[in-house]
């Protein structure tokens, strides 16, 4: 069995692709992604590659993506919906 990179996501949506690479990214997780995303026009297909060391927890958190336990509550919404308002306020008019 190869010590190197194992592939643990593939989709045929690029901005899809780039959001779960940043999320595994912010649980400390090393990504590499290649496919068509790479180029000027961020098409699909997109494939992510971790270390072999990483490959459990990334797939659990690709898993805990899937089942929406990282999806924004009606809560945390209206907090950073207010936390906009109050920031536009701030701002001096011209």
């Amino acid at each position: 069995m190869s010590d190197g990179p194992v592939r643990i996501y593939a989709t045929g949506n690029a901005v899809e692709g780039e959001l779960t690479k940043g999320r595994l990214e912010a649980e400390g997780i090393r990504v590499m992604m290649k496919g068509e995303a790479e180029g000027p026009y961020r098409a699909g297909p997109v494939y992510l590659w971790v270390a072999r060391e990483d490959e459990a927890r990334a797939k659990a958190i690709i898993e805990a993506i899937a089942s929406g336990a990282y999806a924004a509550d009606d809560e945390l919404l209206e907090e950073l919906s207010q936390a906009k308002d109050e920031a536009a306020d701030e701002r001096p008019q011209v």
